[in-house]
This record gives C-alpha cells, sequence and structure tokens, in this order.
C-alpha cells in the first residue's frame, strides 16, 4: 500500500510509536489540569525523565526499571513544583516555566558521560501469529509494551474521570476548589497527588524518547515535544480520548513530513520539519477562538491557587 514512495501501514504503526512520549506526558498533563493546577514544565519533566530512564536502564540493565526511574525523576522533579505552588501558593505559570528551565539544565549536567551509549532493548511484545495478518498485523501487533501501556492509560484514566467517584473529586476540585473544601476534601492533598501522577507520566514520556524512540542520549533530546503535550491538552478539551487523537495526529504529522523527506520531497526540509508544530499552533488558534474557544470547557480553577484560610 504506497502513495507517492510512502508505505501507508509502515506509516500508521510508526505513527503510534511517535505518538506515545506525548500521549503520556499529555494524558498526565490532562488529570493535572483537571483538578485545577496548570503546570507549564511539562517539557522539564519530560527531559528529566529521559535522562532518569535512561541512567537507570544503563545501570541496571532492565528497560522496564529504566522506566520506572523515568517515572520516578519526573514525579521528583513534579514534587518541588508542587511545594511551591501547593505550599508556598507561588504562582503556577512562573513556577512552571522555571521548572523547565531547571529541568533541561539538571538533564544537561546528569547526561554528561552517557553520549554513545546504547540502553537495553526494548523487545516488541509477542503476538506470535498475529504479527502475519496483512495490515492489521504489522498497525496493532509489531509495538512495544509502551504502546500498548499508552492506549490502555487512556481509557482507564477516562473512566476514572467520567464514572468514578474519585474522577468527580477531581473535577470538582479543578472545577470549584472552595465548593470542594466546604464539602471537606482535601484540596491541596488531592492536586498533590495529581501533580505526581502528572510528573510520573511526563517521566515516563520522556524516558520512552530515550529508551526507544532515539534510543540513546542526546542533550535536548524531547525536542519541544513537553510543549506540544501542553497543546495537545487544550486541543482535546481535557478528554482522554481526544488526547490520544490529538497525539496521533502529531504523530502522523511527524512521521509524513519524515517520509516526505526520505522520498526526496521537493518541499524544502525546514518546512517539513516545522510542519507538527505548525500544525498544533494552527488547531490552539481554531480552538482558543470564537465557537471553538465555547466548547473548549476549561476547568474554572485552573491555575488559581487555593489556601484553606482564605
Amino acid at each position: 500500500m504506497d502513495i507517492g514512495g510512502i508505505n501507508l501501514v509502515v506509516l500508521v504503526a510508526s505513527m503510534m510509536v511517535a505518538a506515545v512520549p506525548v500521549l503520556l506526558a499529555a494524558l498526565g498533563e490532562a488529570v493535572v489540569e483537571r483538578s485545577g493546577v496548570l503546570n507549564l514544565g511539562v517539557e522539564g519533566l519530560m527531559i528529566t525523565g529521559a535522562i532518569g530512564g535512561f541512567a537507570t536502564a544503563v545501570w541496571s540493565g532492565s528497560p522496564v526499571v529504566g522506566f520506572l526511574g523515568g517515572a520516578l525523576a519526573g514525579a521528583a522533579l513534579a514534587s518541588v513544583f508542587a511545594l511551591l505552588t501547593q505550599v508556598f501558593l507561588a504562582n503556577q505559570v512562573a513556577t512552571g516555566l522555571a521548572l523547565t528551565l531547571f529541568g533541561l539544565g539538571v538533564a544537561s549536567l546528569a547526561g554528561q558521560g552517557y553520549d554513545g551509549i546504547k540502553p537495553p532493548p526494548t523487545g516488541k511484545v509477542p503476538f506470535g501469529p498475529l504479527t502475519e495478518i496483512p495490515v492489521l498485523g504489522p498497525i496493532l501487533f509489531s509495538h512495544d509494551w509502551v504502546v500498548y501501556f499508552s492506549i490502555a492509560m487512556t481509557a482507564v484514566l477516562w473512566w476514572v474521570l467520567r464514572a468514578t467517584r474519585l474522577g468527580l473529586i477531581i473535577r470538582a476540585v479543578g472545577e470549584s476548589h472552595e465548593a470542594a473544601h466546604a464539602l471537606g476534601y482535601k484540596v491541596n492533598r488531592i492536586r498533590l497527588m495529581c501533580i505526581l501522577f502528572g510528573g510520573a507520566m511526563a517521566g515516563m514520556g520522556g524516558a520512552y524518547v530515550s529508551l526507544i524512540r532515539v534510543p540513546q542520549w542526546v542533550d535536548g533530546i524531547t525536542a519541544g515535544a513537553g510543549w506540544i503535550a501542553l497543546a495537545i491538552v487544550v486541543f482535546a478539551s481535557w478528554r482522554p480520548w481526544r488526547v490520544l487523537l490529538g497525539a496521533y495526529l502529531f504523530g502522523g504529522i511527524t512521521q509524513l513530513q519524515l517520509s516526505l523527506q526520505a522520498t526526496g520531497s521537493a518541499i524544502p526540509v525546514e518546512y517539513l520539519s516545522m510542519a507538527p508544530y505548525l500544525v498544533t499552533i494552527l488547531v490552539l488558534v481554531i480552538m482558543s477562538s470564537g465557537r471553538g474557544r465555547a466548547t473548549m470547557g476549561a476547568p474554572a480553577a485552573l491555575g488559581q491557587n487555593f489556601h484553606a484560610s482564605r
């Protein structure tokens, strides 16, 4: 199934892989923002998870332990954000931006000495004869476990936020922390747990880049994926299934521009490279204007600090 020298089956399969880092980070950030916290430090969390997961995998010899290390590294950095915004009531926007700069610096420092080192390989899930099914086999049954984990997390978070008491509490805190506090819920504690979860998910997304997507350590390896994840959350109107679609859209555009470059497209390489980010900006402009803005449904208390004594 080739069109213009591009194999559509390979393109779709590659799209699913390319979407994983931003999907994991965006799912975590969606939960954070549903609780009323705006964390702009996703890029810093991802690159911290990338070096944390890479170093852990190299020293342990296990990619699974590496992903755990990436999640812990992301959660650890997210705890700094939680301390500053939930305890000391620092401005969330400024703290998130500072977190990104801090994470980039820490990762650059910690990554010295890992250049040229290959991490332990992550094998594909063995589906046996299912991988031989025409078209569907390469698309659905030829990936590593993290691809399926990201899809499963999308379903789990959709169910939790939509159909469970925990999801109702998180949404209530994000819509009106004063009302939630009046009902007896520990607003800061709930937001703290959401922030740590978001940090762990972003850390896993970063670890996927350095352990599977690349796989090696390069300074600045996430290349703005955290900012794309933030944009996807807005594009998705804070709904997990829409986050999945937005991440696959970004992954598809990323892989398409790489395929066009490989086939010798007449379109300049610079234009192809900026295509994923340009499309993301256009989507945000559409969603933020007129009718699009009215249907976004942002949590009412998003970005607002809470203190019980107020």
